[in-house]
């Protein structure tokens, strides 16, 4: 990118409102998305926060509904690596972070890079995984570096792993450990389309070529350097210490709350807050309203508390109980 361009850049993403990159981001973002995706708009916009918080997201659905191809089409969009993954039950560690072999006839040693060396990575059916895989896959998504034979080789600056899962399915699966699930950012459920969304993916696919949607669609990427520009305006986000404290009591409270076995860790809070960040940003604004992190609690915190047996029985789940939360913490006066 030559100097021009990235001064040019740099002062649009200075605009009076402070988020022009972001809001460039998200305008191209919805308008190419949209040509491939139908509906699933939410879905859309959370895994957009991330890769602008730079961090892993978990995608529950049953099969069938634009999982695997919403993450494809995100990575032609922001032109970044992409890799996939399937988990089954014989999957090895080697066989996503690479192994070492030997150069026929030289008698020295190369190390082969595996899927995880790329941007996105997107993990199917995470839960088919063994443990020994899903440990492995753990270095990677916290430390962001592959350790093979005593030597450290990092993962490049975007990594990012997108897993998914079927909330049906449990026959020949390893439920994911709390350890985990805490590296993620980020629970996205993936519900069906309305009618009418369906109706445009069956029109869609009518008249396609064969080849695909996303081939067809021709997404035009991002400019180069939109994404780290938004990343830096999502970040500098104002934060008052009311709301710093609000957040602070709502994961504190997951951890005395009479349902729950197990609350929100630290890592928890500080995802609550960055992921409060982006969807301020998304609403055009550059600083936190209590609004924003109530929008983001469900999805940050839904995969991190563990309800007590009784309570499940009961019926509840982890957004009804988290909306009980949120409703028993005194929003800050503004």
């Amino acid at each position: 990118m030559s100097q021009e361009n990235q001064q040019e850049l740099n002062q649009n993403a200075k605009g009076p409102e402070g988020l022009r990159a972001t809001s460039q981001l998200i305008t191209h973002s919805r308008a190419e998305l949209g040509r491939v995706i139908s509906g699933q708009g939410e879905v859309i916009e959370e895994v957009l926060i991330a890769v602008l918080c730079q961090g892993h997201a978990l995608l529950e659905g049953v099969p069938g509904i634009a999982k695997t191809l919403i993450v494809k089409a995100l990575g032609r969009l922001l032109g970044l690596g992409f890799q996939r993954v399937q988990a089954t039950p014989d999957l090895m560690p080697a066989d996503i972070l690479g192994t070492t072999i030997l150069r026929p006839g030289t008698g020295d040693f190369a190390f082969h890079a595996g899927p995880v060396f790329t941007d996105l990575l997107l993990v199917d059916e995470i839960n088919r995984m063994p443990p020994r895989t899903q440990a492995a896959l753990l270095e990677c998504m916290e430390e962001r570096q592959v350790t093979s034979d005593g030597t450290r080789r990092p993962l490049p600056a975007w990594f990012t792993v997108f897993a998914t899962q079927n909330p049906i399915d449990f026959e020949g699966t390893y439920p994911l450990p709390e350890a985990q699930l805490d590296r993620f950012l980020l629970k996205i459920r993936v519900g069906y389309p309305s009618e009418q969304e369906e109706r445009q993916i069956l029109e869609r696919h009518h008249g396609g070529s064969g080849a695909g949607l996303l081939e067809d669609a021709r997404i035009a990427p991002i400019p180069i350097g939109l994404l780290d520009a938004a990343c830096a305006e999502v970040r500098a986000i104002r934060i008052e210490p009311e709301l710093t404290t609000y957040i602070l009591e709502l994961a504190r409270r997951t951890r005395e709350w009479p349902t729950l076995l197990l609350g929100a860790s630290p890592r928890a809070a500080v995802s609550l807050m960055r992921v409060a960040q982006a969807a301020a940003a998304f609403d055009g604004r550059d600083y936190l309203l209590p609004d924003d992190v109530k929008r983001a609690v469900k999805p940050v915190l839904r995969h991190r508390v563990m309800l007590k047996p009784e309570a499940e029985l009961e019926g509840f789940d982890a957004d009804r109980v988290l909306a009980d939360v949120i409703a028993a913490v005194p929003v800050p006066r503004q």
